[in-house]
């Protein structure tokens, strides 16, 4: 990034922001001014990452987002780089299992759950009590299709997916009036993290998306960066799809 447009003022927390969606959605943010923190596993994804964002805009906190404690440290090194934190994306995610619910392993599905859901509302009750609560702001929910109509051999992902979307809806009724919630649900987006979904036969996979291509990670970024503004003031407790056209196959003819 070459060129940086002035600062917005505004602050955001990407989770999971090192790559994929998730650095699209960091990228979108920067991209219009704004100073995002993204936490992640990987420091040196991270850091790199912040070197691509700009690191007069970005910093970033290692760590599993399960985790409280690093839930507390990515939201106070906001608060101690940027005195703030406005809006916070929730895009951590896992989805370790392909196979029948039959035959799940139960303690794979907490794990699911304790990483897609448990975590995004650990940062969510963080954020707002440290900034959103006076303040005000937006929370984006990365949740996915698989939320919305089963998705053989991933349900437990799919399953989690639809918490969050329920999540959404219950964070944006008690965060109100101070703090819009939404989420966004993904098709099948172009990253490290979706590429055994169509690895080897994307055109084959893309084929079925009347838009006829997979998605990219600017595609959300770009979803995020509209949750997040004022052209969205009056949206709240939504699902977004972002989805190429995909659920319009499941219409007649």
């Amino acid at each position: 990034m070459t060129e940086l447009p002035a600062l917005s003022g505004k602050v955001a927390l990407v989770t999971g922001g090192s790559r994929g969606i998730g650095y699209g959605v960091a990228e979108a943010l920067v991209a219009r001014g704004d100073r995002v923190v993204i936490t992640g596993r990987g420091e040196d994804a991270l850091k790199e990452a912040v070197e691509q964002l700009g690191a007069d805009r970005a910093v970033y906190v290692a760590g599993k987002a399960h985790d409280e404690a690093h839930q507390a440290v990515a939201v106070e090194r906001a608060m101690e780089a940027f005195g703030r934190v406005d809006y916070l994306i929730n895009n951590a995610g896992t989805n370790p299992v392909f196979g029948p619910l039959a035959d799940l392993d139960l303690g794979v599905a907490r794990k699911v759950f304790e990483t897609n859901v448990i975590s995004a509302l650990g940062f969510a009750q963080k954020t707002w009590h440290a900034w959103q609560k006076d303040n005000g702001g937006a929370i984006v929910n990365i949740a996915s299709v698989a939320g919305i109509a089963p998705s053989p051999f991933i349900a437990a992902y799919g399953v989690s997916k639809a918490a969050m979307i329920n999540l959404t809806q219950q964070m944006a009724h008690e965060f109100a009036p101070k703090v819009r919630v939404n989420a966004i649900a993904p098709a099948v987006v172009k990253t490290k993290f979706a590429e055994a979904l169509y690895e080897g036969r994307e055109a084959e996979a893309a084929a079925s998306y009347p838009l006829g291509r997979l998605g990219v990670p600017s595609d959300i970024g770009g979803a995020a960066a509209f949750l997040t503004s004022d052209q969205s003031d009056w949206v709240t407790g939504q699902t977004l799809v972002v989805d190429g056209g995909i659920f319009l196959n499941a219409g007649v003819g």
